[in-house]
């Protein structure tokens, strides 16, 4: 019968808690519209979206997935080092999670700075149009989990137990969905269309 509780436990009180995998649900939910309409738009003028696709730099793509996987990666030793109460080795993969990060925004300027040297707005034409709101809004959601990466950061140096496990794991999931998210929309942008 205890089993049976933990269980049913376990699943409405996930890591990280139940409203922040709504939250996460409903993110990816509203990526995925994103990239179905992309999908649907480049029905109606595959050419279109071919030559655009064909002016991104997959390279570029390629090395920011290889930059998010690494921090995913890193923030999961993080956690797990936090369990062990490890708490200076959990920051130090925080700051290699974060390197991460920011490695990922810094290419994703350098990228951003040549669509708009080279004419490729907002505007430009649907596969743009897409182009920047998913990418643009995925960006959005690696700066905040940098915020919340540096507040994690920031406690557990100031004070090794000034949060819990599940502060902790509820802002690894975060990071994770920035990690899920950008594995949807690389292969789909870059690659696919």
């Amino acid at each position: 019968m205890t089993h049976t509780i933990n269980k049913y436990k376990n699943f409405f009180y996930p890591p990280g808690g139940i409203l922040l995998w709504i939250i996460i649900l409903i993110e990816l939910f509203t990526f995925g519209l994103g990239l179905v309409g992309l999908m649907l738009f480049a029905k109606e003028d595959p050419a279109l979206y071919h030559n655009s696709r064909m002016e991104l730099n997959a390279t570029y793509g390629a090395i920011n997935t290889v930059f998010l996987l690494a921090s995913g990666y890193f923030i999961a030793k993080a956690v797990l080092r936090f369990k062990q109460q490890l708490y200076e080795q959990a920051v130090r993969f925080i700051n290699f999670s974060m390197l991460g990060g920011l490695l990922f925004v810094g290419l994703k300027g350098v990228e951003y700075f040549e669509k708009i040297q080279a004419g490729h707005d907002l505007g430009s034409n649907m596969f743009y149009t897409f182009y920047w709101l998913l990418t643009g809004f995925h960006v959005v959601h690696v700066l905040v989990g940098l915020v919340i990466l540096a507040i994690m950061k920031r406690g557990i140096k100031k004070n090794k137990e000034a949060h819990s496990l599940d502060d902790f794991e509820a802002s690894a999931a975060f990071w994770h969905m920035c990690d899920l998210i950008w594995l949807l929309l690389f292969p789909t942008l870059y690659l696919i269309l």
